[in-house]
């Protein structure tokens, strides 16, 4: 046997238990497997037993494969062996199922001949969120036990699926009480041998397929329903093909393509990508200097100045916590404008039935509102959310200084001022933060934290949890113009107005980077967010392809003119207009119509992110390549299965990219600096994500 604190054997009358304990969620170690194998082979080949329930200790049933093997060589047993040795057992098996089954472990649980599950208990194979497919025929047994239809949308989404669910589906055959798993696991045994039940192994049923059996629109259907979500995936196209295997191939051919289409994936750039997100989502809340043992602030009450969209918005996170919030405007009717559309997007979303109304009126309970600044004397955190203008900010901050408590944490929503200037309007700099909240701030999962030359290590700690309790992805962000996201995103932007002035159109460059994975190019997300956002008619200068199209008031998607033409739908078309403005500016500007190849528009757009994002780490604006990573992935869209500009640019190979950056130096603009750090990186053969 395995060591006692993996598996443990104990035998109940006719009834063998083999309880695996490996913490924290029982992944399926080499360890672990060897436990299953030999615990399940001995209670078969004892007499005595007759019937073998597996159970697991601590909080949850197998969570999953032990996903630290990825990448390194196999060690026996393998998964199949464990899995063969309980399909193939001559005594009932059973799986007893509590907190969840995911991954491997429910392809373990679907090798058993019964499972039993407590009402909270949940089931799933997320791998596609890993770029990946169960490769331990879960593709094959699932649908053979649920149907097609909703295999497909289970592994497509990698969706937990709760116990009353998984009854209905037939996923599980009965629920116990919680707290009565193994009684009713072991009684369920026992019924099932005093009944002589069969020994049901899922891999040869196929009722609940055969409706869909040769229906090929079924998964074109679902291709077609699903092509937005999907673009760019490989995993859930592969996912949709070992379905369609299951549905029309006898099993061992089915698990013949499955193994063939998980090893491509496993092998390939997006599932590294994708794994190494799932890693890098851990690693950004660890800040070195910060442990556990630095006290965090308590945040009972908290304070938004600004009802707007972006205060409004912030707030709603708050409540969702149940934390109380007080919002302050200068005038009444802005303020009951805010609140007004905080009350209608919740019940937007309970219309949509993911709240009830009841729901609403609580949350809406916790939100009050003042034209005063000293109502928020009593608040544990204050953010400001006012005009992005120093001077109004510093006001702000000199006046909650004289309002605040001690203690109190006094944040900016900046997007990109000096943090460190705004605290030099208080005599507490150290209660100083930023949190950069990312519109629709009730939506987007990004929160950049950005720590001030005084800000001291527990408002820091506070503010990245807090971030967590909202259910924020928080990146830390020292101080510089536009922090991480929007000084990258800044590189991207000139050369995307460089590439116009040398005669390239708005939807050329952007169609190339919506084909790259991003949900849209630079100048349909201006036309969206509005052209005239910073600008005023009055100091206008006509300089700028941007600044004409405002003095002809074509201000974006609101007018229905921008870069684009709009119809009423605001479905946008390539405009006349913008092409004769943009070949006037490259006749201005001296340059010589030429053609600019897809290639390298991708190159100057993604290239030179690249480049400051090494500059970022060299200055030690961010900790880590992978928490730039982080910030790019969750506050401006770039596709998770290419694993951010830092990680892409491991895959393109810093080399090249430096190569590259070298040849288009002459247009890059003046601005452009080629980063030490990733030269020396490209000629070391090292990687972007080795940097410490």
């Amino acid at each position: 046997m395995a060591e006692q604190s993996v598996a443990n054997l104990t035998i109940e009358g006719d009834v063998a238990v083999l309880t695996l304990n490996s913490p924290p969620v029982n992944a399926l170690s080499a360890q672990v497997r060897q436990g299953i194998l030999e615990g399940v082979q001995n209670a078969v080949a004892n007499p005595a037993v007759k019937a073998v329930v597996l159970i697991c200790d601590g909080r949850t049933f197998i969570a999953g494969a032990d996903i630290t093997e990825f990448g390194k060589p196999p060690r026996a047993p393998g998964l199949k062996e464990a899995q063969d040795a309980i399909e193939n057992a001559s005594k009932p098996v059973i799986a007893a199922i509590h907190g969840t089954a995911l991954g491997g472990g429910l392809e373990v649980a679907l090798c058993c001949h019964y499972r039993v599950a407590v009402p909270s208990a949940k089931c799933g194979l997320p791998e596609v969120n890993l770029g990946l497919l169960p490769g331990a025929g879960g593709t094959q047994r699932l649908p053979r036990i649920v149907g097609a239809a909703k295999a497909l949308e289970m592994m497509t989404s990698g969706q937990h699926v709760g116990a009353r669910q998984c009854l209905e589906m037939g996923l599980v055959d009965e629920i116990v009480p919680e707290g009565e798993l193994r009684a009713g696991a072991i009684a369920l045994a026992r019924r099932i041998v005093a009944e002589n039940r069969p020994l049901k192994k899922v891999r040869d049923l196929s009722d609940k397929m055969l409706a869909a059996r040769g229906d090929a629109s079924l998964f074109a259907d679902f291709r077609k329903a699903n092509a937005r979500k999907f673009r760019g995936f490989m995993a859930p196209e592969y996912n949709i093909r070992c379905i369609e295997a299951a549905v029309n191939l006898p099993f061992d051919e089915g698990m013949k393509v499955e193994r063939e289409l998980f090893t491509e994936l496993m092998q390939g750039t997006q599932s590294a990508a994708q794994r190494y997100v799932f890693f890098a989502e851990r690693q950004v809340w660890k800040i070195p200097d910060i442990g556990d043992d630095v006290e965090q602030i308590p945040v009972r009450k908290v304070g938004m100045i600004g009802a707007g969209t972006m205060g409004g918005g912030i707030a709603m996170n708050f409540a969702n916590v149940g934390i109380p919030v007080i919002l302050v405007e200068t005038r009444q009717d802005a303020l009951d404008r805010g609140l007004a559309v905080v009350r209608r997007n919740y019940e937007t979303t309970a219309k949509r039935g993911r709240l009830s109304m009841e729901d609403v009126e609580k949350r809406m309970a916790l939100l009050s509102g003042s034209l005063e600044l000293e109502a928020l004397a009593d608040c544990d955190l204050v953010i400001e959310a006012v005009f992005e203008n120093m001077d109004i900010k510093k006001q702000v901050f000199a006046r909650l200084d004289a309002i605040c408590k001690p203690g109190a944490i006094l944040a900016s929503n900046t997007s990109a001022l000096n943090v460190n200037e705004i605290a030099t309007a208080v005599k507490r700099p150290e209660a100083v933060v930023g949190m950069h909240f990312f519109s629709p701030a009730n939506v987007m999962r990004l929160l950049e934290v950005v720590r001030g030359d005084k800000t001291s290590k527990p408002v820091v700690a506070t503010a990245m949890q807090i971030g967590k309790k909202i259910g924020k992805i928080a990146a830390l962000s020292g101080v510089c113009p536009g922090f991480i996201g929007n000084r990258i995103l800044r590189a991207r932007s000139l050369q995307a107005q460089a590439m116009l002035n040398e005669g390239a159109m708005p939807w050329d460059i952007d169609k190339v980077l919506y084909d790259f994975g991003m949900p849209m190019g630079p100048f349909a997300m201006s036309d969206l967010a509005g052209l005239d956002i910073g600008w005023a008619r009055e100091t206008s200068t006509s300089s700028t392809i941007r600044e004409v199209l405002c003095e002809m008031d074509r201000r974006g998607q609101k007018t229905s003119a921008g870069y684009y033409d709009y119809d009423e739908q605001r479905n946008a078309r390539p405009s006349p207009v913008t092409e004769k403005l943009i070949r006037e500016f490259a006749a201005k500007a001296g340059n010589a119509p030429r053609t600019i190849s897809q290639q390298e528009i991708l190159e100057r757009c993604t290239y030179p992110m690249i480049n400051e994002g090494a500059r970022i780490l060299e200055e030690k604006i961010a900790l880590r390549a992978s928490d730039v990573d982080i910030v790019w992935i969750n506050g401006y869209g770039w596709p998770v299965y290419r694993g951010g500009p830092m990680f892409y640019a491991d895959t393109v190979g810093l080399a090249q990219v430096v190569a590259k950056l070298k040849e288009y130096a002459p247009r890059l603009g003046p601005e452009f600096v080629l980063s030490p750090l990733l030269e020396r990186l490209a000629a070391e053969g090292k990687r972007l994500q080795d940097v410490k």
